[in-house]
């Protein structure tokens, strides 16, 4: 039997399951995950997803700890929309993937792991990207630390968002 190792993933999956606080909000303050933050504007922020689908997989999070769209002002709105611009050209010339999904879930029973402050995911996709390992194994494999995909896309957003 072959073995893969994902010691990172240790800490997830012994975690009590009890929330700790709010995750982009920590990451806000300037706690454990601010390293894996892209880019930052006036009302929202880009972060990577600390156990991404793929590589590059990201997500643009309001800065302001709110649930849903019908809670965001019109300026949340359009920076939201904007990073997610920037986030698919970032992701487009760092990757090249073939495609993209772009998607928001909004509470628990539609798949909202974290159900109270609402981000939209960025993830690109190449064909072929979900093979044996993810429908037999359950088990995803990645090939760039996420300290390597925050070195390629850091860059190009900071070059995005300043022109």
């Amino acid at each position: 039997m072959e073995r893969l190792w994902s010691s990172w993933r240790l800490a997830y999956v012994t975690a009590s399951g009890e929330s700790k606080g709010c995750i982009f909000c920590d990451a806000l303050a300037g706690d454990d995950a601010a390293p894996l933050i892209l880019a930052r504007g006036a009302t929202s922020f880009v972060i990577l997803n600390l156990y991404p689908y793929n590589n590059g997989h990201l997500m643009v999070v309001p800065n302001r700890h709110i649930a849903s769209l019908a809670a965001a002002t019109a300026e949340e709105l359009t920076e939201l929309m904007r990073l997610t611009q920037v986030a698919e050209i970032a992701l487009t010339e760092a990757y090249r993937p073939q495609g993209l999904n772009v998607g928001m879930n909004i509470g628990r029973p539609a798949g909202a792991g974290v159900a109270d402050h609402m981000h939209i995911h960025v993830l690109p996709r190449w064909s072929g990207d979900t093979n044996f390992m993810s429908v037999v194994g359950g088990v995803r494999v990645m090939p760039e630390e996420l300290g390597q995909t925050a070195e390629r896309l850091r860059p190009i957003f900071e070059r995005i968002l300043a022109a």
